[in-house]
């Protein structure tokens, strides 16, 4: 229980759509991390200099600056680039995962999330984000 308590963090759930966001939650809420929400990419980078969370879960089609735009940002911005960024998106197609990692994203997931294993996808990210650079 002790380990539970060291390793909370801060997630930063980036998605313009309130029902995958409302999915991400409920499978985080019951881990004990903090959650916070941005709508849009500029949302996004206002959120993460006001929160500094942890990790960035970054849908990729979002209003007003994609997804691969704000990562692109946060990455060139040394206050936020050792954070994790992990696409979480609906662009599945060849070459969508390469694009996200050359954005700068850590690791990407294809939505519909598979629920019984995104947790462990996200976690070694969690536990120790210096190793996973």
């Amino acid at each position: 229980m002790e380990e539970k308590k060291e390793n909370l963090k801060k997630i930063l759930i980036v998605d313009d759509n309130r029902d995958s966001r409302e999915l991400v939650i409920k499978i985080l809420q019951g881990k004990g991390h903090q959650l916070c929400e941005a709508v849009d990419g500029e949302d996004a980078l206002e959120k993460v200099a006001a929160e500094q969370p942890d990790l960035i879960l970054m849908d990729i089609s979002l209003p007003k600056m994609d997804g691969y735009e704000a990562t692109r940002r946060l990455k060139s911005d040394e206050r936020f680039a050792s954070i994790p960024v992990i696409a979480l998106t609906a662009h599945a197609m060849k070459g969508d995962r390469e694009k996200a990692l050359a954005a700068g994203c850590e690791d990407y997931i294809s939505k519909p999330i598979n629920v019984r294993e995104f947790y462990d996808r996200i976690r070694v990210f969690l536990v120790n984000p210096a190793e996973n650079h």
